[in-house]
């Protein structure tokens, strides 16, 4: 009886242990620059303007074998904006578009994750501009695997579309210009147990 109670508690610590180093939490790579937050949008139906911001912070769960249980959160300083245009960056910061001073921050909190192939399809809640909507992006895992300093590293690149009204962005740039794509490229490190 009490060999079969070890060989329980011994497999049973085996299978604990390994689901636990398959889901992980991870912390974007700040510190190394090694995390993205990119836009695209068509300005007057005549060329795209390119932008991104550059103060924001994330972390996600990962596990691989099984995504129901993936989780993301992002917060973004809205007065971050960048499309190397100072003016430009000062008209988006304004009340007609992210209204950085009433609404100084932009969150995504994810509600679903699911893998359909080689894709995620990430569902979640975006706060921006003082509206929140659903949002969803399409993920790819580009890699994940031990980093040269000891650590363990995750990456992923993601895409989605908002449209602008949504979020009760009141400018209006013409029937071209009424969404914004996003492109967001995203390194994690795993946190320590």
């Amino acid at each position: 009886m009490l060999k079969k109670t070890l060989i329980a508690l011994t497999v049973g610590g085996w299978l604990i242990s390994t689901g636990s180093a398959l889901a992980a939490d991870y912390k974007f790579d700040k510190i190394g620059q090694h995390a993205f937050i990119e836009f695209r949008i068509q300005h007057l139906g005549f060329s795209w303007l390119y932008g991104g911001f550059r103060d924001f912070d994330g972390n996600f769960t990962f596990d691989p074998q099984n995504p129901a249980n993936d989780k993301v959160s992002v917060v973004i300083k809205t007065d971050s904006v960048d499309t190397k245009h100072a003016e430009r960056d000062k008209h988006l910061r304004g009340a007609n578009f992210l209204n950085s001073n009433k609404y100084p921050e932009a969150k995504f909190t994810s509600t679903n994750v699911k893998k359909e192939g080689e894709h995620y399809v990430i569902t979640g809640d975006l706060t921006l501009n003082g509206v929140t909507k659903p949002v969803t992006l399409d993920a790819k895992l580009i890699n994940a695997g031990n980093d040269p300093w000891g650590g363990y590293r995750a990456g992923f690149e993601a895409t989605g579309k908002l449209k602008l009204k949504d979020f009760n962005i009141k400018e209006d740039l013409g029937p071209k210009s009424q969404e914004v794509e996003l492109i967001i490229s995203v390194e994690g490190v795993r946190e320590k147990a």
